[in-house]
């Protein structure tokens, strides 16, 4: 069979807003400043893929249950194969601290990506692995878009804010410190927020106003289940002329998910992984043109579809850890499985009967 024979219709759902009826798809981030609703997935790699819909039901129950999970076929949870093992991982943060020794970064993200085939194409709908994820691990940006015809089938739980827009103001919230609880939080986790923070405020400082940006939470400690986060809130007042060609181009990737300098991490990354991001490490959500809001999510926490792997159908997710001259290469590696263990159980497990 050919992966033809598995599109479903087009569709995005977040928390409260279910989009339907596809009017027109563009890679032209101009288009976000036009008019309508909007559904957005931006590649780590710099794929942006932007899905205006026509019908948009607010208010609604975002998410399904058990019936709305039938949809989900998940692979065995042995399946799941990694970009890098661990002895590749830990290698890899080994040669980070080498380019932090001499000067060229301050911090970098070492990302793995994991694949597993697909047991059942034709079960295999992401929104109902999303619907699985609300159960199994909720968190505030959750969401699906579909776009088969386009490659796009991203089911995703991030916990983190890329960037809200209200108006004129605009709100990013890094994450960066992962521990299974607060007590598990070391002085390099603080460091390594505080590090994020400076690069985020200069990212939105290349489009907002002069002296509006400022950081409302420095390093609050989130729960979510099975971890908690360092979270802080850098926010500030856009520019005149400033839409979303400028912020794309100014906060793209995202500074959390990359490192400090960002040009100097992203040329290490290139380096040392050996996999795509795709949408994982990307931003994933939506903007309303007519309202002037958005809610754009960074790519973590998130499943995608490949249709299209020579080696048959298969779903993947990335996990990764921010490298500073502070870290462990064995708990980096500890950190990135935390953050894959729980998310893999809940894709993975068996589908409930039909």
């Amino acid at each position: 069979m050919t992966s033809t024979e598995f599109l479903l219709p087009p569709m995005a759902r977040f928390d409260g807003v279910v989009a339907t009826g596809l009017l027109d798809v563009t890679d032209d981030p101009a288009a976000l400043d036009s008019s309508g609703f909007w559904a957005v997935v931006a590649d780590f790699e710099g794929r942006l893929t932007c899905a205006r819909f026509d019908e948009v039901r607010r208010g609604r129950a975002a998410f399904g249950g058990p019936a709305a999970e039938a949809g989900w076929a998940g692979p065995a949870r042995t399946a799941w194969t990694s970009s890098l093992d661990r002895a590749g991982y830990l290698a890899g943060v080994r040669r980070i601290r080498e380019h932090i020794a001499a000067g060229e970064v301050y911090q970098a993200n070492l990302c793995r990506v994991l694949s597993a085939p697909l047991p059942d194409p034709a079960r295999a709908d992401v929104d109902a692995l999303t619907a699985r994820l609300a159960r199994g691990n909720p968190a505030p940006y959750a969401g699906t878009v579909r776009l088969p015809a386009q490659r796009v089938e991203v089911a995703t739980a991030s916990p983190e804010l890329f960037l809200e827009r209200g108006g004129e103001t605009v709100r990013s919230g890094p994450i960066k410190g992962t521990g299974r609880t607060e007590d598990d939080l070391l002085e390099k986790d603080y460091a390594e927020n505080v590090m994020i923070v400076d690069l985020v405020r200069n990212d939105l400082g290349r489009i907002c106003a002069t002296g509006s940006v400022t950081v409302p939470d420095l390093c609050a400690v989130e729960k979510h289940p099975g971890l908690v986060h360092l979270v802080s809130t850098v926010e500030g007042r856009l520019r005149p002329g400033a839409g979303w060609p400028e912020a794309m181009a100014a906060t793209f990737p995202p500074g959390s998910v990359t490192g400090a300098p960002k040009s100097s991490a992203l040329r290490i990354i290139q380096a040392l992984e050996t996999a795509s991001r795709g949408p994982y490490c990307g931003a994933v959500g939506w903007v309303d043109a007519d309202r002037r809001e958005a809610r754009l999510a960074v790519g973590i926490r998130t499943f995608w579809l490949d249709r299209d792997d020579p080696a048959g159908p298969q779903v993947r997710f990335g996990t990764g850890a921010g490298i500073t001259w502070g870290s462990d290469p064995e708990r980096e590696w500890d950190e990135t499985e935390l953050k894959a263990a729980r998310l893999l159980a809940v894709a993975s497990e068996a589908p409930p009967p039909r």
